[in-house]
């Protein structure tokens, strides 16, 4: 492997661990009646909000328009995410080890791949939870929907949900075009660095 191949790779193995640390995504609520506005955080392995009810808000104010109950429990990523994200930084360091450009390819596909199908199972968890409505919901609008944005803010009634990557979700991100810069770096430079 070319060595600035070898230090993206690196690099790009431990960003990954800040998946362990920081929030991978940001979801907000705000409203009249909220002005700091209700903030929810999906971690690698749990969900969380800027307060200890806020799932609990979250999920009270969801259920007057017919939205399903926040469940981390019941969430099965939560629960697969820790080791496939360990696995991947495993991975990331033993293709840094042993020097292997045919390693590195594969790896790159795998946490690309991993990637794109994390944002597209999180695009439909939130399809499912914003069409997926209780027909007895107390408010119910004609044709309304509540699935919040996958990146950036929409109107759901009197509420703007924001939705952006957190700092754990830009070192997956980083990762992951790190990791694809270390291919064509690998594939089409013509230094030996």
């Amino acid at each position: 492997m070319k060595p600035l191949s070898r230090i993206y790779i690196l690099i790009a193995s431990l960003a990954l661990i800040l998946i362990y640390f920081q929030p991978l995504w940001y979801i907000a609520l705000e409203a009249p009646q909220y002005p700091e506005g209700v903030e929810m955080y999906i971690w690698v392995n749990k969900i969380t909000g800027q307060q200890e009810s806020t799932l609990q808000n979250i999920n009270i104010l969801n259920h007057y328009i017919g939205m399903q109950k926040i469940e981390p429990d019941s969430i099965p990523e939560l629960k697969i995410f820790p080791f496939v994200g360990a696995l991947l930084i495993l991975f990331g360091l033993f293709v840094w080890w042993k020097n292997n450009p045919k390693l590195l390819y594969v790896f790159g596909i795998t946490l690309i791949g991993l990637s794109m199908l994390g944002i597209l199972d999180f695009w439909m968890w939130e399809y499912d939870y914003g069409h997926n409505l209780d027909p007895h919901a107390a408010i119910q609008v004609e044709g309304m929907t509540y699935q919040p944005p996958l990146l950036g803010s929409k109107w759901l009634l009197n509420f703007k949900a924001v939705s952006f990557p957190h700092i754990g979700g830009m070192g997956l991100a980083l990762a992951s075009f790190l990791t694809l810069w270390a291919m064509i770096h690998q594939k089409w430079a013509k230094t030996s660095y």
